[in-house]
């Protein structure tokens, strides 16, 4: 293992859901699961860890849905904020902070921000051609327009971006623009707005991007391909009432636009968790001190805005921190299509909940859906495959065998001699493993790292065969209880290296081997002089046809926000969608 590292501050960040967005495992892989595996890994190591998050509230989005539900924005946030924070607490995703933007730190963060940019003259003043829904009387916003997009054809582009090349647009440029609230003809009205003045921050911006040699190259590539075709001026504000007032005079009737408070969150959430703490100063050591390392996870139709919008705004500021790593990810599709919730069309989340399953179990496939470099896809043959052959054949077969040999030869006790040649060359090849999982949880590929922990399994199942222990246990106790106690020392190894992709199971290995909690990382190769194992339980079920299918059957039938709204209202649908069992 390398040597213990020195303390670090690590900030961890996920991209903020919009909060009528309910995720699908797509979502959860492509952001928030790989964000909480890396989160868990730094608090593991020691590192002063903060992670943060929260639901994104604002903008015409809320308005629309909750004027189609007959509810007010406050009602339908409220509602769903409770739907959302539910899912990720069942997932164990470990946020420090799940903030929202419609909290009232959150709209003093934004203006004092917008404030002290303005002030810097990086604000401008200016009119916009905005789509304007007669039939509905009121500005739709840019994702509420749809057309053809003028860069590739697309005919499903949305007026501020186009999901199929990822280009950013203004909605006056979509070919042959509609309303998707009622598919009218918008027609375009001339409104005064504030524009951020991207220009001003392009040379800063590119010296900054190229001089992140960490970063994926679709991150980079996709960014430095921005700064080429020479950036403009971006409208910061929107005609709305439900979002954060624009704080000055003249402008006092608008809010601003979404994109531009959403990523203010960040430093909202982190000065929410601050406060909660009672150390209101706190979030400066993660925001202003630039020894403070920030990892942004975020989905690939997000990167433009984490590479040149947030930055740029950073920078504009000049305050605050600029990210360490944007990890951007590719899209997760589901059985050989994109995700489509009208359609029916793939997992998710609020049914997830419900599959009985335990989250491990989703937890451990997702992670080989992380979609690192190119996209990536649920197959339910790939799932019952990993889940059968390596979760339960490989991993938990390990820990069990182990586990139950313990109990049921040593009473559980079991004492740790001296090793021979053949268990130091074993442990050589597993610390190579340990040096695998290490270097590539460090360098963010959590794919690559979790091979290395069931490269550790395999090791261990090949060393628990080959021995025979039934057999030792008959002529040479003493022998068998050196093998044992190596394959105990190798569970006890698995624990740690497992909790930040399957924290429960992690947890339970660890208790039944008789340890009060996980061990450190820096603790991972301690030996212990002796082992008190408790009565072993099986870790994994399999999945057979039969239960494959009854989870089938309940995952991929989703819940139209109407019905999410109305059973987080009324609690009309008990556990079902109020209460995901486990969460309480």
């Amino acid at each position: 293992m390398a040597e213990k590292a020195k303390k670090k501050r690590i900030l961890v960040l996920c991209a903020l859901p919009y909060t009528n967005a309910i995720p699908h495992v797509g979502n959860m892989a492509g952001s928030h699961l790989p964000a909480d595996i890396f989160a868990r890994y730094c608090r593991l190591r020691g590192y002063e860890t903060l992670f943060v998050g929260g639901t994104d509230e604002n903008g015409t989005p809320t308005e629309v849905a909750a004027l189609e539900l007959k509810a007010t924005p406050r009602e339908l946030t409220d509602a769903l904020y409770a739907v959302q924070k539910r899912i990720y607490d069942w997932f164990e995703i470990s946020y420090d902070n799940f903030s929202r933007t419609s909290r009232p730190i959150h709209h003093r963060t934004t203006q004092e921000f917008f404030l002290r940019i303005y002030g810097k003259g990086f604000v401008s003043k200016g009119v916009l051609r905005m789509p304007y829904c007669e039939k509905d009387r009121l500005f739709l916003p840019d994702r509420y327009v749809e057309g053809t997009c003028p860069v590739c054809g697309y005919e499903h582009a949305r007026g501020d971006q186009c999901e199929h090349c990822s280009s950013l647009l203004d909605s006056d440029q979509l070919i042959n623009p509609r309303c998707k609230i009622d598919g009218s003809v918008p027609v375009f009205r001339d409104t005064k707005h504030l524009f951020l003045e991207l220009g001003k921050l392009q040379s800063k911006l590119e010296k900054w991007i190229k001089s992140e040699k960490r970063w994926r190259r679709q991150v980079s590539s996709l960014a430095l391909g921005w700064i080429k075709e020479g950036l403009k001026k971006r409208s910061i504000t929107r005609d709305l009432k439900w979002g954060v007032p624009v704080p000055l005079d003249g402008y006092r009737d608008k809010v601003f636009y979404v994109w531009f408070d959403a990523p203010i969150g960040y430093i909202s959430s982190t000065r929410e968790w601050a406060a909660k703490k009672g150390r209101p100063q706190a979030w400066k050591r993660f925001w202003l001190d630039d020894k403070a390392k920030i990892y942004n996870f975020l989905g690939k139709d997000n990167i433009p805005f984490h590479t040149i919008f947030w930055p740029g705004m950073l920078i504009a500021h000049g305050d605050y921190n600029l990210p360490y790593d944007v990890v951007g990810y590719q899209f997760v599709n589901y059985e050989g299509d994109k995700f489509s919730k009208s359609r029916n069309w793939g997992i998710f989340c609020e049914r997830v909940v419900e599959s009985e399953l335990r989250p491990d179990v989703w937890r451990y496939y997702l992670t080989y859906l992380i979609p690192e470099t190119k996209d990536s896809e649920f197959k339910w043959e790939d799932f019952e495959s990993r889940v059968n052959n390596e979760l339960v054949a490989n991993l938990g077969n390990f820990v069990h065998r182990t586990l139950t040999f313990a109990w049921n030869n040593f009473g559980g006790v079991v004492r740790t001699p001296k090793y021979g040649e053949r268990e130091k060359n074993l442990e050589g090849r597993v610390d190579e493993q340990l040096n695998r999982v290490e270097r590539c949880l460090d360098e963010v590929k959590l794919r690559d790292a979790l091979t290395g922990v069931l490269a550790i399994a395999g090791l261990g199942n090949e060393y628990f065969q080959s021995s025979e222990p039934w057999v030792l246990i008959k002529k040479d106790r003493e022998s068998c209880e050196k093998v044992i106690s190596f394959c105990l020392h190798l569970c006890r190894k698995l624990s740690v290296v497992l909790a930040p992709y399957t924290p429960e199971a992690a947890g339970r290995i660890a208790s039944m081997l008789g340890l009060r909690e996980i061990p450190s990382w820096d603790e991972i190769s301690t030996r212990k002089d002796e082992f008190h194992v408790l009565k072993p339980e099986i870790l994994f079920k399999k999945l057979d046809e039969t239960e494959l299918e009854r989870v089938r059957s309940v995952v991929t039938k989703s819940y139209d926000l109407k019905e999410i709204f109305a059973g987080r209202r009324t609690q009309s649908h008990g556990t079902s969608i109020s209460s995901p069992p486990g969460s309480e």
